[in-house]
């Protein structure tokens, strides 16, 4: 298949690299036959930040168990891919990505229209991956960096062909990890940063605004972008006392992992935004391991009111998708109603998780 922005990654946990992918223009597919519905509002990069307090620099932050100390806002910044697009994006929501020399996250689509062009605007520094997917020490070098970013803590294993954090202290480049993922990856880590990967949610996407608009000086546009965030869910209906079982299904990126049946997804933000919408994940609470050993008869015994259809390539086609899995599951009770709605991005981590949080609300509500 061609090359899509991120392509699967052997190297890593399989299931993470289902986590926080993203980027382009797709028309949100609503519940029941495809019925458009309307998006939670997305704070726009151009928007004013709010007032908020100032970064005294220097600053000196906890990352992950390492001291990191910022003498002034970051000017030259190295996203590494590690098969996800929560930093770029939640740079460009805080209106910082003009500080970015090198990156190397995209997706191919996006449940914010303006969001492939904005990455895509974004300089690449002419990095190329490495068999592993992840930009070789030497390049990272070459951009002449002050802040290396990384969503995972395996992104700085030199086993992959990475640069370490150490390597990159010595020279006096600052480096830093998405915190809800300083775990994953990393050889011993800590039991606090243990805890916080097995309980990812919408949360750490806010954490991980609030993070960065304190690192780089933005600090009122991050309050402003987890403030409107906080509203659009609180704007949604409250749960029914009966919650509908949900399936998160992408259909494409299955065949791109070489499985038989779309890869599923469960556990941490993703049953968090099941639950935020008045669902339950019809696989929540599975292992890693459990995930991926999901197959046909796993599916034709699942009972499910809603299926959430994943787009992953830019030609994805929800409705055919739906049709194509309500015709060979024609016991689901989502196959008798026809009940869908679709996801891209705002369903991993990032800033537009209230847009995942939404759509599969209505299609909850109407499931009835």
């Amino acid at each position: 298949m061609a090359r899509i922005g991120v392509p699967v990654n052997p190297s890593r946990n399989s299931y993470f690299l289902r986590t926080t992918l993203a980027v382009g223009v797709v028309v949100a597919l609503g519940a029941c036959s495809g019925t458009k519905v309307a998006d939670a509002p997305v704070a726009s990069a151009g928007a004013s930040a709010a007032a908020g307090p100032r970064t005294t620099y220097p600053l000196t932050i906890d990352n992950c168990g390492r001291t990191v100390t910022f003498t002034q806002a970051p000017r030259r910044v190295v996203l590494l891919n590690g098969a996800s697009v929560a930093e770029v994006e939640s740079m460009i929501a805080l209106g910082v990505q003009g500080a970015i020399v090198a990156n190397s996250q995209t997706y191919g689509v996006s449940d914010d229209p303006t969001m492939v062009a904005r990455i895509k605007a974004i300089p690449t520094g002419g990095v190329k991956l490495n068999k592993n997917f992840e930009v070789p020490r030497e390049q990272v070098l070459a951009q002449s960096p002050d802040l290396v970013i990384s969503t995972w803590a395996g992104g700085f294993d030199d086993k992959i062909g990475s640069i370490t954090r150490d390597e990159l202290g010595k020279t006096g480049i600052n480096s830093f990890v998405t915190p809800s993922n300083c775990a994953n990856g990393a050889t011993s880590p800590r039991p606090e940063d243990t805890q916080t990967y097995a309980k990812r949610s919408v949360e750490s996407s806010f954490d991980l605004l609030t993070q960065l608009g304190l690192i780089f000086d933005v600090q009122g546009r991050a309050a402003q972008v987890v403030q409107e965030a906080r509203a659009a869910l609180a704007a949604l209906p409250s749960p029914a006392t009966e919650r509908k079982r949900v399936l998160a299904a992408y259909p494409s990126m299955g065949s791109a992992m070489g499985l038989a049946v779309p890869a599923v997804f469960g556990g941490g933000i993703f049953d968090d935004i099941i639950t935020r919408a008045g669902g339950v994940n019809a696989f929540g609470g599975l292992s890693d391991q459990q995930l991926g050993a999901i197959n046909v008869e796993a599916l034709a015994a699942a009972n499910v009111d809603v299926l959430v259809i994943g787009l992953y390539q830019p030609d994805d086609d929800a409705e055919k998708f739906a049709e194509q899995l309500f015709a060979q599951f024609p016991q689901w009770p989502a196959s008798k109603t026809k009940t869908y709605t679709s996801v891209s991005d705002s369903f991993y981590l990032g800033p537009l998780n209230a847009i995942a949080v939404k759509r599969i609300s209505d299609g909850v509500r109407a499931a009835g």
